[in-house]
Order: C-alpha cells, then structure tokens, then sequence
C-alpha cells in the first residue's frame, strides 16, 4: 500500500512528528471486531478518532474458541489496506488444533500480519478450559509456533526472507498483575509463566486491566527478579462510565474498587450536566493511574477502548499524550480539590486473579 492509498484523515505526515523520539511513551489501543454489522461503521468511525493520537499500533480481539476469526481478520485486513495503523492480531490456542492455528497464522501473514499477541485463550462460557487433543496447551507453545511458521516461510522462500528482515515479526503476550485465576495460578506462577513466554520468543508483554498502580509496578519487579527483560506494557481501561466497569469485572473477575465506584455512582446519569462531572472525575482518576504507572517506569499506556474513542482520547489528553503532544510525557497537573479522594488512595483495592490469558 503506498501513501496515496491511505485516506487523508488517516495516513498523517510521512515521518509523524516526535514518533520516533526516545522519551515518548508508547500509546495503544484495543479494538474488538462488531458482532453485529450495522455496528462496523460507528467501530470504523471510532478508528478514525483514534487514528488521531496516532498509536504506535492497536490490537484486535480474537473471541472464545476463534468465535470472532473472519471478523477479526476483516478488520485487521481494512486497518492495514485502508490506514497507517499498525494493527496487532490476537490470536488464540483454546480448543483448537495445532494444524489450524498454523493455518490461522499462515493466513495472517498473507495478509501481511507482521505482529501477533498470542494467547492461551478463554474457554466458551458453558465450557471449563483445556487443551485440543492435537492443540497446545499454552501461550509459550503458541509464542513457539508462530516462530517456527515464520521461520518455515523464510526457508521456503528468500523473497519473504527479504521482507521479514525489513519487517520482523513481532510477538506479544498476556501478564497479569495479580495472578491468572483461568489458569488458576498465582502472580509468582504467572511470572514463571511469562518468563517461559519470553523464552520462546516475545518482544513484550501487555497486562490486564487494574486500578492501583502498585499492582503494576509489583508485577514488573517480580518479572525483573524472575529474569524477565521484555518491556511490560500497562493495559489500563478509562474510568469514566461505572456501567461499564461492572461489567470488565464480571469478564474478567478483576474487582473494581468499591471507591471508585461510590464516586461515580455519586453523580445522576439522567442529568447531562452530572454525566459531564462524572466523565471528567473519572477521566482524572484515570491520568493520575497513567502518570503513576509512567513515573514507575512503565514504556507507555495500552487502553482497552470498548470501541468507543471519547473516554481513551480524553485520558491521553489528560497525561500529556495526546496527538498535540507527542513527544515526551507532559505531566497535567491533579485537578482533584483538596480534601478530596485522589487516585493513590481511591485505586488501592488489589486486583483478584482474572480468567483471560
């Protein structure tokens, strides 16, 4: 695809400016491909909002099982024929067998799917977790199998021997700042687990959801300890709409502090005037978690969108990362008033294992 081929509103400058410096934290997104398809044009109207932060990539769910396959390859195919985006494909081993998570992968990369973010998967809801008579039973033996696809299409011809060297594949993978309860692991056996990740072949690590930065930062001085060297990656959701996280809690069994919650709860979501206020409270709880995950040492923010741009964008404007300020983490100050319940006290309660991988 050349630059003539990308939509204005999208493609940008050819060399986006500060994108390459040094002390810019990366930004990124989660997308999911619509179940239904009179919602592809709002999600398509969202990728354009998004555009404008320009990410240093976004990420497309893969759903139970492979639920989402054709969706998730038709959005990812439009991201990459129709933008400068640079998506990543989830990709998952649950419930099937090593011969179609091969051809999975092989129809990826034809499409040119350079980056992957490889999991071990959820089960269907009415099904416990394990692994295909013929499958794999980990997300270290999928991080193993996408290389040795890679590196069989290299062999087989010096044409894509050429293109992998100008684009290398990228793998990323799951961590879990308190345990993997869909595993039923602790964080020391996810940290082993990550550890054995990284020795199969990721480039780095995206976390689930969590709402005290100490979960995080713990999370990284274990994997360091544990001889983990990948970039660990922050997955934060904005905290504006209380419905909503409910409703992660339940996907996931990550509890949302009970705080949290009586701050938004405290304001009428019938008054717009109220929602406002909430919008903004929430959006500030959410800068204060990013600004402390980034002074923590963390390479930037990973923000589960739920397709919807206004929360995200606000959060990144909030912390200085919006597609105004590029170049470096621009610290706003705390708009909290005094006397008030700021994010280092709201966003204390530990996170429970959660059940994704």
């Amino acid at each position: 695809m050349t630059s003539h081929d990308v939509p204005a509103h999208l493609a940008g400058p050819a060399v986006p400016d500060g994108l390459g410096a040094v002390d810019r934290p990366t930004v990124s997104f989660e997308l999911f491909p619509p179940r239904n398809p009179d919602a592809a044009p709002r999600l398509w109207s969202t990728v354009q909002q998004l555009a404008t932060a320009r990410p240093d990539f976004v990420s497309v769910t893969y759903g139970a099982s492979g639920s989402t396959r054709t969706t998730t390859r038709q959005l990812v195919r439009r991201l990459l024929r129709e933008t400068s985006l640079t998506p990543i494909a989830h990709l998952t081993c649950v419930a099937s067998s090593r011969e179609d998570l091969a051809a999975t992968v092989e129809e990826f990369l034809d499409e040119g799917v350079r980056s992957f973010l490889a999991l071990r998967g959820d089960p269907p809801a009415d099904r416990s977790w394990e692994p295909h008579p013929d499958g794999l039973p980990t997300a270290s033996a999928l991080v193993e199998l996408l290389r040795d696809v890679e590196r069989r299409r290299c062999a087989s011809s010096p044409a894509q021997a050429v293109r992998a060297a100008t684009r290398p594949l990228s793998v990323a993978v799951a961590a879990f700042p308190r345990g993997n309860a869909g595993a039923g692991s602790t964080r020391e056996q996810d940290v082993a687990a990550l550890l054995a990740k990284q020795e199969a072949g990721a480039d780095f690590a995206i976390t689930q959801v969590f709402y005290d930065a100490g979960s995080y930062l713990e999370l990284v001085a274990l994997a360091r300890d544990a001889g983990v060297t990948i970039p660990i990656l922050p997955g934060i959701i904005p905290t504006t709409d209380p419905a909503r996280l409910r409703r992660v809690q339940q996907l996931t069994g990550v509890p949302v502090p009970t705080d949290l919650l009586a701050r938004l709860d405290a304001f009428d979501p019938e008054d717009p005037d109220d929602r406002a206020r909430r919008h903004r409270v929430g959006t500030r709880l959410g800068v204060d978690l990013v600004d402390a995950v980034l002074d923590g040492g963390a390479p930037g923010v990973h923000l589960y969108t739920f397709n919807a741009h206004g929360p995200a964008l606000d959060l990144l404007e909030g912390a200085g990362l919006g597609g105004d300020a590029p170049r470096a983490h621009l610290r706003v100050p705390s708009a909290v008033p005094a006397g008030a319940v700021d994010a280092t006290s709201v966003l204390t309660t530990a996170p429970t294992p959660v059940p994704t991988s």
